[in-house]
Formats: C-alpha cells, sequence, structure tokens
C-alpha cells in the first residue's frame, strides 16, 4: 500500500482565500507583489497558449485570463488543497483559464509542443529538480517559445544561492501541523544560465528584480530563456 503524500501547501494562502475573492487588478514579478514589472514582460499573449508552473490559487494566471487574453492559459499546481481554493475562486474564468492538479514535470511531458508561454512567480520553478523541469519544459514549448520564471538570490535566512544543482531543505508543515521540511533550489546565475541552456534554452538572460520591499530580505532575479529552434 502507498503512502498519501502529504500536502505541505496545505495552509499556504488560506487567510487570503476568506477574504479576498476577486481577481487581481496587477501582476507583479517580485517577492513582494507590490512592486517590480508587471505582466508586460511576458509580451503580447493574445491568442496564445500559456501555463502558469505552480500556480497556487491561480491568482496570477486569473489576472492574464481576464485582462490580456490567451485563448489558455493553465494554471498547474500539484497541491490539492491549491487546486480546491484556485476552483472555488476563479472557476468561472473557464474555459480560457484552465485550472489543473498535476505534477508539474508530468504535465509538461505530456504536453510536447503545447506552449507559447510559460511562467512562474517562486511557483515549482523553485521547488522541483531542475533537471527534471527545464527539459520538459523546453519540450513542452513551441520552438521559439519563452520560460520565464521569479526566483530568489538567496535564502530567506541570508544564506547565499547554490555554486551547483543543490536543494535547501526549509520548513513546511503537514494539514495536521506537523513541522517537516520541503526542498527549495536557490541557485547562482551562472548555474541557472548553464542548467538552461543544457535543456534546451537559448537567449537566456538572468536579470536583477528591482524595488524590492527593504523590510523583506529577498532579492530575486527574473529568468528569461526562449526554447531553440530547429
Amino acid at each position: 500500500m502507498t503512502t498519501p503524500t502529504a500536502d505541505l501547501w496545505h495552509h499556504y494562502g488560506r487567510a487570503r482565500h476568506a477574504t479576498d475573492r476577486a481577481v487581481p487588478d496587477t501582476f507583479h514579478w517580485g517577492w513582494s507583489q507590490g512592486s517590480g514589472p508587471g505582466p508586460e514582460v511576458l509580451g503580447d499573449l493574445t491568442g496564445l497558449h500559456v501555463g502558469d508552473l505552480g500556480a497556487g490559487t491561480a491568482r496570477h494566471a486569473a489576472y492574464l485570463a481576464l485582462h490580456h487574453g490567451p485563448a489558455r492559459i493553465d494554471a498547474v499546481d500539484a497541491s490539492p488543497a491549491q487546486h480546491a481554493m484556485a476552483t472555488d475562486l476563479y472557476g468561472h474564468l473557464a474555459p480560457r483559464l484552465h485550472i489543473e492538479q498535476a505534477d508539474v514535470v508530468s504535465h509538461l511531458r505530456a504536453a510536447a509542443n503545447t506552449y507559447d508561454v510559460l511562467y512562474s512567480v517562486f511557483g515549482a520553478v523553485d521547488f522541483t529538480e531542475p533537471r527534471e523541469l527545464l527539459p520538459a519544459a523546453a519540450a513542452a514549448l513551441r520552438p521559439g517559445g519563452r520560460l520565464m520564471f521569479s526566483t530568489l538570490t538567496h535564502y530567506h535566512g541570508g544564506a547565499p544561492a547554490q555554486p551547483e544543482v543543490q536543494h535547501a531543505d526549509i520548513p513546511a508543515r503537514t494539514p495536521d501541523g506537523k513541522a517537516v521540511t520541503m526542498r527549495r533550489w536557490v541557485l547562482q546565475k551562472h548555474v541557472w544560465t548553464k542548467m538552461l541552456s543544457a535543456s534546451g534554452f537559448t537567449r537566456i538572460s538572468v536579470e536583477p528584480l528591482r524595488g524590492e520591499a527593504e523590510r523583506r530580505p529577498a532579492n530575486a532575479h527574473l529568468v528569461t530563456a526562449h526554447r531553440k529552434t530547429p
């Protein structure tokens, strides 16, 4: 008998879910969600197939679905709790917004040449083995398609980013409140660049996200890469 995996995102976002049910009227890449560039860096999404990797309660995806005219945006997250909250909040935006509970790597592997744009806002790219996720993302994009993601430049406690492909164990809680850990990948700029190039991407940029709130030690990068064309 297989023991079910605990949903380590069970508690995340519950307070906001109860009090803020509107589709957001902004989209920010920065950690504070009140600064940094907005959706314009994704380019014109009109008529495109877009994927949000590790979408959580799908607030970013809902904003794009309502305001930026994609043909379809898939909000993908493995957490049953996050999927349930996203469906409750934004299920009415179907069929343009498709909310899917799935392991992100498995989802991408089953979606070859599907997406024009993939993005992640401190989402699945941070919490998934990059040697699995990045090649799957490249294969799921159409040739020339874009991957964009925001990611930390160092850990919240101040520890530096890893100089190689190595995760750290960070605190988390099971649904019943038990203290456990989950894996997070916080990598140096050159490591992301090398990994993306090896995974089938080109035209790679890793730029600092400016304007983060000073009270939060969470400086970040905005990473952009394009799938190589034949």
